[in-house]
This record gives structure tokens, C-alpha cells and sequence, in this order.
């Protein structure tokens, strides 16, 4: 029978005959038209959102680590030194930074890997009936909702980027430039996704996960918040709008009013596996385990950050600065202390208790002597650093879950977990309106806004205890009074909105980008460089360029791709 088969499919080859025979799908193929139904829309769009947690340890998407935080000040790069990893390395001292820098190549890559799913995603959509596919319009805001995500995260890593929609053939990707639109239009461009997903997506939805109506109306007023803040060719701060920062202050409001959000009692419950998806969580990226897969899907962007011991084993990045730390001193109203607060160092266990601190500071950072992630009878050791020799004995601790969680996962040799990674909190759309109101000259309304966060702070100890019952760190935070303990202009006010920022969002990878919109990163960075190179020599090389760092350079291989299409950033 083999053997007749076989006779009978050479001969329909050498007479051109038997078109029956021949004329079949190959199996485990899928044809374009094919996904064009029902439920295969519904995959399209599932597999656009999986793009969001499809970021590795070499180039990190979901909590902008190595781009946010440790260009930042607020941390150092971790690991074995400065050869491992090398490219954060060069990130963090901004001197040895390089237009072929490998991860950021690869960065660009996967967002617009993102980018394609979802314009595949459109397209398809945009041919559907509603009638053969009621959820077309919901679906296609979803998706813009997504391509929004994706492209603000292009746009503040690089400034200037291609802008390809599902409209655009394939075939012309070659001959879409970089430099087509302004950076002004380029925000107005993903302004108009959020813009789109605000005005068609449900108040609610049904799957948790999926953008809803205020997710889209908050991230809008983020897009606009940082549109407002107009950049000349040098990167320089020229200017801010101040009729984007009425829509900034419209749309936290419609958020805030929605009466769908609140802050968690518990700062903690933004961090654990068992509270995610809580009451301060606007949007965040879903991971899961146990669903038919070999190991789940993983928060791999942090894989890295786990400490060397042998209840992990691998691989001590992601390591507080000693600024960051001693950020969290207060004075004895419980106030920053704002320009003395990394005059003296905190060097030494006893100092935890000497001084006193936010209570956000044991949310945010591993300390040794302290218990880790709220386990009293899990103490973190200065030996679980990796290399303290070089980047001291800290780590960070908001991504991680403690081995015993049920979300933890190995990937030998890395760890990794379930938990998910919230985009946008509650918190930030308090103190996105905060910012436009105080920018706008009307800081005593922000004010309330500013203290809510630190209320919010200080009543939450309950987990930052020793075994014994005493809190770790000897913790006192109070609420800005004018007329008693400070005096609120609007330079201190925004002093202090800046400052709240820096502690709530700390580690959380937005700090580097806040730094750049409001156009005082090269005069940060650099005294911050001037004593924080003294404790840790890591740092000899760092320093900033005024007008070339604020952004990374387009990498080169992509300007190679393009034939010199894609025009370089300003300074590199």
C-alpha cells in the first residue's frame, strides 16, 4: 500500500495531474483566514495581552528595573560585579553606555513584537462584523489600550520611534521613519489609543486582567501629564502646558470619583500574591501557575532578583542604593528630611532604630538583621548579597515572594514567581493630579492628595514586626501641617510631591523617567554621582551627559535594518 502511495504521488508530480490529491492544508498549519473567526479573534487578542508578561531577565518590559530604576540613583545594578550583565552596567554608569548596546536592542525588539500582535490583533477586528463578533468594539479598545502601553514605554526609553499602526502594509515598514512625527505627535498618537480605549471599554470587566475604562482614562492622564512637560532638541524642559494638565486633573477625577478604587489599608497588599488584584490595582500584568503549562507564566523580568541563599540560590540584582535608603529618614515630625537626609550615612543595624524612618522603607528594601518579606522567622543575612563588597548588602523586595509562597516557582537556575506586577496603582493616579494641580499654581489642593499617601504609610506596621513583636525599624512618618511643621508654597509643595514619588514608587521602576520630565535629571544624577561614588566604586566612571542621557540611543542595529532610515538621538 506504501509503496502504491507513493507511485501514485510521483506520477500526479510528473503529469501535473491528480489537483485533489495535492490540494490540502498542511496539518498543524493555520491559515490567515482562518484566524479571522469568532474564536480565533479571542486568541489573537489573549495572545496580544500575553505579550505584556513575555519580557525576560535580559531585557525586563513589566517593571522597567534596569532603565527606571538603576539609571535612577535608586539602585545599583546587583549581581557579580560589573561584568555580569554588563549592558545594565553601562545603564547605570552612563559614561560606558553604547549605541550597540545588546539589551537594548533586544528591548526594542520585544515591544514592537508587542506592538505586531496587537496590530495583527486590529486588523483582523477591524474586518469583523459586529454582528458575527458582538465584543469587535471592546476588543479593538483593548487593544489600543495595549498598543498605547507599549508605545509609551518606546517613548520614554528612546524619545523618537517608528510609529506603525495596523493600517500600515508590511511592505512599508522599510520606509516608515523615526523622525515622521514630532515627539509632541508622537505622544498626541498614543494619547489617541487611551483616548479611543477610554470612550469604548466597559466600566468593568468581566476577567480580571483586562483593561477597563479608567485603566484607559489613567494611563490617558499619564500620556498627558508627560506630554505636558514640552522637551526641546536637547532634551531640555522649555515649558509645561498648562491646558494638559487641566485634562490631567479631569481625568484622575473621573478615576477617583468612579468609586472602583482605593488605596489598600495596607501598603503591603500592593506586593503579595494572596491581596493582588486589589482595590489600588487600576491595571497590572496577570501571571499564573499550574494552567497546563510546564513551569506557568512567570514573572521572568524578575528572575534576577532573588537573593543567594539556599532557599533561592540565584542571583542578587536589583540592590538599593545607599541614597535610597537613607531617603527614608525622617526628622522629628516625621517629615523627609530633604536636604540633609544622606549626610550621614546608614551603615549599621543599630542605625535602623536610632533613627527614625518612613515604614515604607521595610516594604521596599531587604535589610540585613530585618525579617524578608514579613517572615519574623525569616531573617535576611548580609551573606544572601550576592557581591556586598561592591554593591552593599541590600535588595529589593516588592517584586519577590518568599519560597514557602504559593506562587513561587524555580527555574533552575533562577527564580521566579506568579505574583503580578501592577502598572498603574490607585497611588498614581493621587499624585498624577497632585503634581498637575501644584504645576498649575494650586498646590493647597494638592495637599490632601499628598497627605492621604502618607496616612496611608504610616498605618502600615502591622506586618513590620520582629518576632518578639517589636517593629523592625524604629518607624515615624507624619502628614505635611502648614503653619506647624512646614510652609506650603508651591516650590515646597512640589518639593514634596516629588519626594513622595521617589518613596512610594520606589524600586517600581518609574523614578529615571520622573526624573527626565521634569527636566532635572543631569543635575540629580550627578551630585548624586559625586557622593554615592565614594561609597561604592562601582561608580568611578559614572556621569551624566546633560542632553544625550535622558534617552538611550536608537540601537544600532536597528538603524542598520533600516538603512539608515532611523535617525540617531540627540548626543550619541
Amino acid at each position: 500500500m506504501k509503496y502504491t502511495r507513493y507511485i501514485l504521488l510521483l506520477s500526479c508530480l510528473l503529469l501535473g495531474a491528480c489537483n485533489k490529491f495535492l490540494d490540502q492544508a498542511p496539518q498543524g498549519v493555520i491559515s490567515g483566514d482562518d484566524l479571522d473567526t469568532p474564536q480565533n479573534l479571542e486568541k489573537m487578542v489573549v495572545a496580544a495581552y500575553a505579550s505584556l508578561g513575555n519580557d525576560h531577565y535580559t531585557a525586563p518590559y513589566s517593571s522597567m528595573w534596569p532603565y527606571g530604576n538603576i539609571r535612577s540613583g535608586d539602585a545599583y545594578k546587583g549581581g557579580d560585579g560589573a561584568g555580569d550583565i554588563s549592558d545594565f552596567h553601562f545603564y547605570e554608569t552612563f559614561s560606558l553606555n553604547r549605541v550597540d548596546n545588546g539589551s537594548s536592542d533586544l528591548l526594542w525588539f520585544r515591544l514592537y513584537v508587542g506592538i505586531g500582535r496587537v496590530n495583527d490583533a486590529l486588523a483582523r477586528l477591524n474586518k469583523a462584523t459586529e454582528s458575527a463578533f458582538p465584543q469587535k468594539t471592546v476588543r479593538q479598545a483593548e487593544m489600543r489600550f495595549l498598543r498605547g502601553h507599549y508605545y509609551f514605554l518606546l517613548k520614554e526609553l528612546f524619545k523618537y520611534v517608528p510609529y506603525i499602526d495596523e493600517y500600515a502594509p508590511k511592505a512599508s515598514y522599510d520606509t516608515i521613519s523615526n523622525r515622521t512625527y514630532t515627539s509632541d505627535q508622537l505622544w498626541a498618537k498614543i494619547a489617541d489609543d487611551f483616548t479611543f480605549a477610554a470612550a469604548h471599554l466597559p466600566d468593568i470587566q468581566p476577567e480580571a486582567g483586562r483593561a477597563n475604562k479608567f485603566a484607559a482614562k489613567a494611563y490617558l492622564a499619564k500620556t498627558l501629564l508627560y506630554q505636558a512637560y514640552k522637551q526641546d532638541d536637547n532634551n531640555n524642559v522649555t515649558s509645561i502646558d498648562a491646558a494638559m494638565l487641566q485634562q490631567v486633573n479631569s481625568l484622575c477625577d473621573e478615576v477617583i470619583n468612579a468609586g472602583k478604587y482605593q488605596l489598600s489599608t495596607d501598603y503591603a497588599n500592593n506586593f503579595l500574591s494572596k491581596t493582588e488584584n486589589g482595590p489600588e490595582s487600576v491595571f497590572a500584568i496577570q501571571y499564573s501557575k499550574e494552567d497546563g503549562t510546564p513551569k506557568g507564566r512567570l514573572d521572568y523580568g524578575h528572575a534576577l532578583d532573588y537573593p543567594m541563599n539556599q532557599d533561592y540560590g540565584c542571583c542578587g540584582f536589583h540592590s538599593p542604593s545607599y541614597n535610597l535608603v537613607n531617603a527614608f529618614k525622617t526628622d522629628n515630625s516625621g517629615l523627609p528630611l530633604f536636604d540633609t537626609y544622606n549626610n550621614v550615612n546608614v551603615s549599621k543595624e543599630s542605625d535602623f532604630l536610632t533613627n527614625t524612618f518612613d515604614p515604607r522603607l521595610d516594604h521596599t528594601v531587604a535589610i540585613p538583621g530585618h525579617p524578608y518579606k514579613y517572615d519574623p522567622a525569616f531573617i535576611y543575612q548580609r551573606s544572601w548579597a550576592r557581591a556586598p563588597e561592591v554593591y552593599g548588602s541590600y535588595l529589593s523586595l516588592k517584586e519577590v515572594v518568599l519560597p514557602t509562597d504559593p506562587s513561587f516557582q524555580k527555574v533552575p537556575p533562577f527564580m521566579s514567581s506568579a505574583k503580578n506586577w501592577t502598572i498603574i496603582r490607585f497611588a498614581d493616579v493621587l499624585l498624577f493630579k497632585a503634581e498637575a494641580l501644584i504645576e498649575l499654581g494650586r498646590p493647597a489642593e494638592a495637599l490632601p492628595l499628598i497627605n492621604r499617601i502618607r496616612e496611608r504609610a504610616g498605618n502600615s506596621t502591622t506586618l513590620l514586626k520582629q518576632a518578639n513583636g517589636s517593629f523592625t525599624s524604629n518607624y515615624k512618618i507624619g502628614v505635611y501641617q502648614p503653619g506647624v511643621n512646614c510652609t506650603w508654597t508651591q516650590d515646597f509643595a512640589r518639593k514634596a510631591l516629588r519626594w513622595e514619588r521617589r518613596l512610594e514608587f520606589a524600586m517600581e521602576g518609574s523614578r529615571f523617567f520622573d526624573l527626565v520630565r521634569w527636566g532635572i535629571a543631569a543635575d540629580y544624577l550627578n551630585a548624586y554621582f559625586a557622593v554615592e561614588k565614594t561609597r561604592s566604586a562601582h561608580l568611578n566612571d559614572a556621569a551624566f551627559k546633560k542632553g544625550r542621557d535622558e534617552y538611550l540611543p536608537v540601537p544600532l542595529n536597528q538603524i542598520n535594518y533600516s538603512k539608515g532610515l532611523y535617525k540617531q538621538n540627540t548626543g550619541w
